[in-house]
């Protein structure tokens, strides 16, 4: 389970050192593609499998969008010997990266935040709003 929050910056050439914990879980090779909110999400294989399948599983006219969302700027990449990961430079553009980023583990996948945006989301966490999203869950 991908879990914790990592504070890093894009190196000239728009790289990220990927924190080893994250690393670790998600394997020598993953998937980073357009997120929601503005944000990058990244896949282990596996994952990236498991939601591809799911996607083939519906109708076209339900899947197209969807498809072209996640699966025509995805970028699968592989860590240098020092952790580095290049972030192509559309999906940078995408979750509007350009210095510093949070990375966070969440659950089955990671996501990259630009910083600032990463801090405006965590502010719309209210304890009230988690209450009422668990309420509803029935936590």
């Amino acid at each position: 389970m991908l879990t914790g929050q990592y504070s890093h910056s894009l190196d000239s050439k728009g790289r990220v050192n990927f924190p080893a914990r994250l690393r670790e879980e998600l394997g020598e090779r993953f998937v980073i593609t357009r997120g929601l909110d503005s944000c990058l999400f990244v896949y282990s294989m596996e994952e990236w499998k498991l939601l591809a399948d799911k996607l083939h599983q519906l109708p076209i006219s339900k899947s197209a969008a969807l498809s072209r969302f996640f699966f025509a700027g995805a970028a699968e990449v592989e860590p240098d010997k020092q952790g580095r990961v290049l972030l192509p430079s559309h999906l940078r553009e995408y979750a509007g990266l350009e210095r510093d980023v949070v990375i966070a583990g969440v659950s089955n996948r990671a996501e990259i935040w630009d910083s600032a945006r990463w801090e405006q989301q965590n502010q719309l966490l209210t304890a009230e709003a988690v209450a009422g999203a668990m309420d509803a869950l029935g936590f």
